[in-house]
């Protein structure tokens, strides 16, 4: 190997001028020739001779930094014995090139490289603690240097005392030789480059020691020292390194979502190339911003990479495992609540974490009641999952979404057992979800009347859904009775189940509207009433409970008697023309149905959408028992599709570039449904065109009663500012001419037209109901009508 010699021109000019010159090889026999002073000449005045040219003290113990963990023979350790006794290593984190007037601060950089000393009691890298999402935990910092004392300064209050002369503590020496053993080449310029120590000029200990620091910096070099040498002209300072090996792999150790692929396509460009470790340094930030990129908020590469002597470097990441959930509930004054033995939630003091107790010694209770796996169940981050950022906040919203929350926040914890894991803490302040409302009144239907309900939106902290409403009055007793529970405990799929127990009285759109109005033979208004029970479950079909489904399904079973009655709730089988109102013309039928629906949902906002579709398909098949024996089957579907557009910029949000739909719901809707019913058909069952949710135009049931029918709507939406926006529409139906092939022929009888359209402007108020919906309409007949309702039509 050959090595390069850099000698002062200045020392070359003094030895030619008063010494013999001579050729004389280094004492390792490895520099090129140079000019030396031969023992026993005279040399030039303030050379110091051999025998009196002593090596100081103080560069002595000038070594290297400790060097990467790259594993080596010891054969190759022991090729370069040291000459001068080491000195204290400086910090690993020195290793970073940093700007010239800046001082490297050990361990303050989490991602730079850390090189560890192979000597035995240096201490080994510390398992970081696992941060949280917002802001990551940095590992601590490492002890620098101690800090030198600062200089001497006058006393202020003696200003005629000469001030202290600034005494350099380091002594410097003249260098004679500047020699690199072990690279040559472009990586012995590196070297050479680095160094601000050069022949002719006078050096200290510090400055060796910053030489060492610049050669690291380069990140070819796994080990550097300096060893000083004394010669008959001055120091010879040789700087001793061992080269990176020849890169060949990365290999990542601990991960589960980084895959290798990521990892080699990052790391390919080096490969074949000496290792350099600011490169390496540069490939590992890019896998920590692939972490941050894809979520993986906690994970990160840990440092001290490993490299062996044939070029293959080992990282090991820490990704952020979730080891547990644990929920934390809180009342609404923040104060933390846990359930007891007994299953009670108790109010419990925050600095000793004991129960909180009343004036009688008793633990102090909380109002919640939730139970934990309904917020743990919500959540898609399971224990054992790696934390991901933007799964978790949709865990939350879903949870939150639930309704039976005031607030939900997202607390980690680090794993006290393993600190390269987190425990998620959803913490939850629940809010009233039950009520009471109680109302009275009188009536020309009822009479004199009083009702009373109660709901419950989490029912024995289940999350489950009851409602009750009785209503008495002076003809009637009404009531009805809802159970539903979103979620069926242990199921996988997110099915749901509601049961209902009813009985109600109403208006039949059927027998009601139209010219001449056509009632009872006592000329009351035909009343439908109809008490039954009916239970039905919901299953979304993309088998994952976690995603919004695109397709959903439906079964039910459904049993209903239904009967004619007047005002006084007497029966009433026929009206004033002596046509049936029942399909068994005794004004009592008995109908058993299984109901079976789907629902594909492409939506992008299932409230206000502006693209996307929605198709509904639905058939109920009627089976014959009891009065009338019905035998028939209702068939009904619906499309939606949107088309969003930007013909109208009121708002800012419009009028910007490419604006969000969230910021321009702005859209062509347009709707197509239709249904028929195939057998015996109850006159009351008949389809009712007309109306809000129909042909706006005309009035609730004025179009038609038909036994099918076919609908279309064409609607432009728009914002107009803050929570009002505006539509235009044009609606259409047509019966096909089945209006008459309802039994007694309710809607024929009353001149109801069957078929028409009717087009108008409309105005929506957003609300936390829904949108409120105001439309005035002009049907085909010249006729106008103002329409109200709640929520978009489709």
């Amino acid at each position: 190997m050959k090595n390069k010699t850099q000698l002062s021109p200045l020392l070359v000019a003094l030895l030619a001028a008063s010494a013999t010159v001579g050729l004389s090889n280094s004492a390792t026999a490895q520099t090129t020739r140079s000019q030396t002073v031969e023992p026993g000449t005279t040399a030039p005045a303030g050379t110091p001779k051999a025998t009196e040219a002593k090596l100081p003290d103080f560069l002595a113990d000038v070594t290297a930094i400790p060097d990467v963990q790259i594993q080596s023979s010891k054969a190759a350790k022991d090729a370069i014995a040291p000459i001068a006794a080491p000195v204290q290593p400086l910090s690993p984190a020195d290793l970073l090139v940093l700007p010239p007037i800046a001082q490297s601060i050990p361990g303050e950089s989490p991602d730079r490289i850390r090189i560890n000393p192979l000597s035995p009691g240096t201490p080994q890298p510390t398992t970081p603690t696992v941060p949280t999402p917002t802001a990551p935990t940095e590992p601590e910092s490492q002890p620098g240097p101690a800090p030198t004392a600062p200089p001497a300064t006058p006393t202020p209050t003696t200003p005629t005392t000469p001030p202290p002369q600034t005494v350099d503590s380091e002594p410097r020496v003249l260098v004679a030789e500047v020699l690199v053993k072990g690279a040559e080449g472009t990586f012995q310029d590196e070297v050479y480059n680095a160094i601000q120590t050069r022949p002719g000029r006078t050096t200290t200990r510090t400055q060796l020691q910053e030489d060492i620091n610049a050669i690291f910096a380069t990140g070819f070099f796994s080990n550097v020292r300096a060893v000083p040498e004394d010669t008959p002209l001055g120091v010879r300072v040789t700087f001793e390194v061992v080269l990176n090996p020849v890169l060949q792999s990365v290999q990542i150790e601990g991960n589960r979502v980084l895959p290798q692929k990521i990892v080699t396509e990052t790391f390919s460009d080096q490969y074949g190339k000496v290792l350099n470790l600011n490169s390496l340094q540069e490939g590992i930030k890019q896998l920590n911003k692939w972490y941050q990129d894809n979520g993986y908020v906690l994970g990160q590469v840990l440092e001290s990479p490993a490299v062996s002597p044939d070029g293959v470097v080992t990282l090991q990441v820490a990704e952020g495992e979730v080891s547990a959930l644990k929920v934390r509930y809180l009342n609404k004054e923040g104060n933390e609540c846990i359930r007891n033995d007994q299953g009670r939630f108790i109010l419990i003091e925050p600095e000793t974490k004991q129960p909180v107790l009343d004036k009688n010694g008793n633990p102090t209770g909380c109002r919640n009641r939730t139970r934990e796996f309904i917020v743990t169940r919500e959540f898609q981050t399971k224990s054992g999952d790696i934390f991901n950022r933007a799964v978790v906040e949709q865990d939350i919203q879903r949870v939150f979404g639930l309704g039976i929350f005031e607030d939900v926040r997202l607390a980690l914890e680090p794993d006290p057992n393993d600190p390269r894991k987190v425990i998620v803490v959803p913490t939850i302040i629940e809010k009233n979800t039950g009520s009471i409302f109680a109302s009275a009144g009188i009536s020309s239907a009822s009479g004199l009347f009083g009702s009373v309900g109660y709901q419950q939106q989490n029912l024995g902290g289940n999350n489950q859904k009851l409602s009750a409403e009785v209503q008495v009055g002076q003809r009637e007793l009404l009531f009805d009775l809802s159970f539903t529970d979103p979620w069926i405990g242990g199921d996988p799929f997110r099915t749901s189940y509601t049961v209902n127990l009813f009985r109600r009285r109403t208006i039949s759109l059927i027998f009601d509207g139209g010219n001449p109005d056509i009632d009872l033979p006592n000329g009351d208004t035909p009343r439908i009433l109809r008490t039954g029970g009916f239970i039905s479950f919901t299953r979304p079909l993309n088998g994952n409970p976690y995603v919004r489904p695109e397709w959903t399904a439906s079964l039910g079973l459904q049993y209903q008697r239904v009967s004619i009655r007047d005002r006084d709730g007497d029966l009433s089988p026929v009206d004033q023309l002596g046509n049936d109102l029942s399909f068994s013309g005794t004004g009592r039928d008995d109908l058993l149905s299984i109901q079976f629906g789907v629902i594909q949902d492409r939506r992008n906002d299932p409230l206000r959408p502006t693209r996307g579709s929605f198709l509904r398909l639905g058939t109920e098949q009627f089976i014959p028992i009891g009065s009338g024996s019905i035998l028939g089957n209702r068939l009904r579907g619906s499309y939606s599709f949107y088309l969003p557009t930007q013909l109208i910029r009121f708002t800012k949000g419009c009028r910007a570039p490419n604006p969000r739909p969230a910021d321009c719901p702005q859209t062509f809707a347009f709707n197509i449904q239709g249904g028929t019913f195939l057998g015996d058909l109850p006159p009351y069952e008949a389809f009712s065109l007309g109306g809000a949710n129909s042909v706006r135009g005309y009035d609730e049931g004025d179009l038609a009663a038909t036994r099918s029918f076919i609908q279309g709507t064409v609607e432009y939406r728009f914002p107009i500012f803050s929570i009002f926006s505006g539509a235009l529409f044009v609606d259409g139906a047509y019966n096909f001419g089945s209006q008459g092939l309802v039994p007694g022929n309710p809607g024929g009888i009353r001149n109801k037209p069957g078929s028409g359209y009717g087009y108008g402007v409309g105005v929506r108020v957003q609300s936390p109901l829904g949108p409120i919906r105001v439309d005035f309409g002009i049907n085909d007949q010249g006729d106008t009508q103002v329409n109200f309702g709640i929520g978009e039509r489709f």
